[in-house]
């Protein structure tokens, strides 16, 4: 027995691919294809009739209780094997009134011969101008403005994927959805293009299958007089009476499926998406109490009329004015219920207290463009500046070792078409204005050969350039100039900006995350650190104190190994940093080497030196007070020195003994912005180092040291 169900649970397991729904559908496609060639008895024709006018009811149900048409997806195949359902129950009874039609009216069932008695009262001649209104109806009303419809809505869906496509694109920038949320729009949004564009097809379904209905009664007529009077010796008025009976019993019980079919086409590229039904939609928006009271109004008036119907008219305006009253009542109880209920909710009175919801937050980055600067963040049309920006991103994170926050791109519609604005924390850290179309020609020398364009100044670092059009391009570039495009400007300039700033955009989520990435690969170096030691706000100052020097944080071990140290000892942030810089030394010096790996620096001349330790405040600190001239002097001379180097395409560094280095380098970073100041201490011991000059307070002292 064991062994007979086994085998049985194998044989089963063979066929399990098998299923009612993988062969629901090519069943019936094989069914339509029998139709055309397989003569069917009468009895199964009425249940495939039967079958299509309930169909066609079906899909007219479930078009009006559609919320939105890609909730049913499937309606254009659905549309079509309809359509081939129908012109091929068309061809069976086709085959059946012209063979067997000679019998009588019940040649080709109950249901052909009750259309063909019962609905046209056997006159073929009504039945016939019956049938011409039902098409009429069908291809020239429904059908038609269907497809018109459909088309046009189509073209319209196209043209706006672009501008959906950007919104997606600005929501996963801005951080406001994620990746798998941007992915599932994006499939949304091809599948309302296929499926608008599936239907602007399969209306030509509907459309041709009309004009087939009148092909086929006139086929049948003309072929049933000719089988009945030549082959079955029928007279002539007798085979009109049988044939042209059953031919226009047969057209109507095939045009009213037909009408439904057309009808749910219509009624499904007509609507307006929203989150309700058509008849949801229907009920609310069509019953207007004052609308019924106006109509009825009229009705009533044409009633008393004399002359008029007055049990039709007076009966149906008093009805109308009922109901009017009856919507009135009922739109009154749904306002005092909403009433109450905020009052019970207490989402008024006007003098409430203020709640967090009252408080918009602001973006950490945003980027604000004018409405002329909209086509540079589409995508679809060829726009760079999602792609451009994503990629400082990326570059840029990599660079200062933290992830930086989405850039939210939004349309300001109060700046001018062509400018943009660049915001940190809700302040405007920068703006420009740049040229759709057009290429910005920056100007890298003294002498600039003159070229046609728009003199302008560069956004990121305010250097003259000029806007250009594309075909100037290799000229301006032969010439010496640098050319990019708006999207590339706008870009750098938002590098120049988060670069700047970056000390402002590592907040404790930030390092908390950042730890949380260490703590994978060195969990027991995180956990020794945050929070036995330090608190993550000591941390995070520390982090901030590196950014704010451009020293980025990518060597967490390092950093966290010297916290982790000296925490014990003092947990003073700055003095934390000052311990951690030398730890980093190598990877501070990295980007101030020349090409042959020479460091040049420029040096404070001993007595100076001494001169400035011996100003400050306390040993404890490092506020300094310093004479107005000599700062001024220290200031100019750093600056004449630096300009030197800088123009030999070096990095300008100042070097300082360690207790001096944090407050020089507040001293310099607003005065003399393009020079870095290192202490002994940060320089590896195998650093090769050209001192270019000493600053001596009044006098610099030239010098070529090593």
């Amino acid at each position: 027995m064991e062994a007979m169900l086994s085998n049985f649970r194998q044989f089963s397991d063979r066929f399990s691919w098998f299923s009612a729904k993988s062969v629901g559908a090519p069943t019936l496609v094989l069914l339509i294809l029998a139709l055309l060639v397989v003569p069917l008895p009468a009895f199964l024709l009425d249940v495939l009739f039967t079958f299509n006018i309930m169909l066609g009811l079906l899909m007219v149900m479930i078009t009006l209780n559609t919320r939105k048409p890609l909730e049913f997806s499937s309606f254009p195949s659905v549309l079509l094997i309809a359509t081939l359902l129908r012109l091929g129950l068309n061809v069976a009874s086709t085959r059946v009134v012209l063979v067997e039609g000679h019998t009588g009216t019940d040649a080709a069932g109950k249901v052909i011969e009750s259309f063909g008695e019962f609905v046209i009262a056997g006159n073929y001649v009504v039945g016939f101008i019956i049938f011409l209104i039902l098409m009429i109806i069908n291809f020239i009303v429904v059908t038609k403005g269907a497809g018109r419809v459909s088309e046009v809505i189509a073209r319209f869906t196209l043209d706006a994927m672009p501008g959906k496509q950007m919104a997606i694109d600005a929501d996963l920038n801005a951080g406001i959805i994620d990746q798998d949320t941007a992915k599932q729009r994006r499939n949304e949004l091809t599948q309302e293009s296929d499926f608008y564009g599936s239907m602007d097809g399969a209306s030509k379904f509907v459309r041709g299958d009309a004009i087939a209905g009148i092909l086929i009664l006139i086929i049948n007529i003309v072929g049933g007089l000719v089988v009945g009077t030549t082959q079955h010796e029928l007279s002539l008025s007798e085979a009109g009476r049988i044939y042209v009976l059953l031919t226009i019993g047969d057209g109507l019980v095939a045009q009213i499926p037909s009408l439904l079919l057309s009808l749910s086409t219509a009624v499904l590229v007509t609507r307006v998406t929203t989150d309700e039904s058509m008849t949801e939609q229907a009920s609310k928006q069509v019953a207007d109490a004052n609308g019924i009271f106006i109509a009825s109004g009229i009705v009533t008036l044409l009633g008393l009329i004399p002359g008029m119907p007055h049990f039709v008219f007076l009966p149906l305006g008093a009805a109308g004015i009922g109901l009017g009253y009856y919507i009135r009542q009922q739109a009154a109880e749904q306002q005092k219920e909403a009433v109450n209920a905020e009052a019970s909710a207490e989402v008024e009175p006007a003098n409430r207290e203020l709640n967090w919801e009252d408080i918009d937050q602001v973006e950490v980055i945003a980027l604000d463009i004018g409405y002329g600067l909209v086509p540079l963040a589409n995508t679809q049309a060829g726009g760079q500046l999602l792609t451009r920006i994503r990629g400082i991103r990326k570059k840029l994170s990599a660079e200062l070792g933290f992830l930086i926050q989405p850039i939210r791109i939004r349309d300001n519609l109060d700046l001018k078409p062509e400018v943009y604005q660049i915001s940190l924390h809700g302040v405007v850290r920068g703006s420009g204005d740049v040229r759709v179309g057009k290429l910005l020609a920056i100007n890298s020398s003294d002498m600039p050969a003159p070229i046609d364009g728009e003199p302008t100044t560069e956004p990121a670092f305010g250097l003259d350039a000029l806007w250009i059009e594309s075909s100037q391009a290799e000229l301006a570039r032969g010439l010496g100039y640098t050319v990019v495009d708006a999207p590339t400007a706008i870009a750098t300039h938002i590098n120049a900006v988060i670069r700047e700033s970056a000390s402002e955009l590592l907040g404790q989520d930030e390092t908390q995350q950042l730890l949380d990435k260490v703590a994978t690969r060195y969990p027991k170096l995180v956990s020794s650190l945050v929070p036995d030691l330090l608190p993550l706000s000591t941390v995070t100052q520390v982090l901030q104190n590196l950014l704010a020097e451009s020293v980025p944080v990518k060597d967490m071990r390092n950093i966290i190994d010297t916290l982790t140290a000296h925490a014990k000892e003092n947990q003073d942030a700055s003095h934390l940093t000052s311990l951690v810089r030398p730890k980093l030394g190598r990877l501070i010096c990295q980007p101030l080497v020349d090409e042959a790996g020479t460091l040049t620096v420029i040096t404070l001349a001993p007595d100076l030196e001494k001169l400035l330790e011996s100003s400050r405040a306390g040993a404890e600190t490092d506020h300094i007070t310093l004479d107005p001239t000599l700062a001024n002097s220290i200031i100019e001379s750093l600056r004449a020195e630096a300009e030197k180097i800088q123009d030999t395409g070096t990095v300008a560094t100042l070097v300082v003994s360690p207790g001096l280095r944090s407050w020089m380098s507040r001293f310099v970073r607003v005065r003399v912005p393009d020079l870095t100041v290192l202490s002994y201490t940060e320089i590896p011991d195998d650093q090769r180092i050209q001192v270019q000059s000493s600053i001596a307070g009044e006098t610099a002292i030239e010098g070529e040291t090593e």
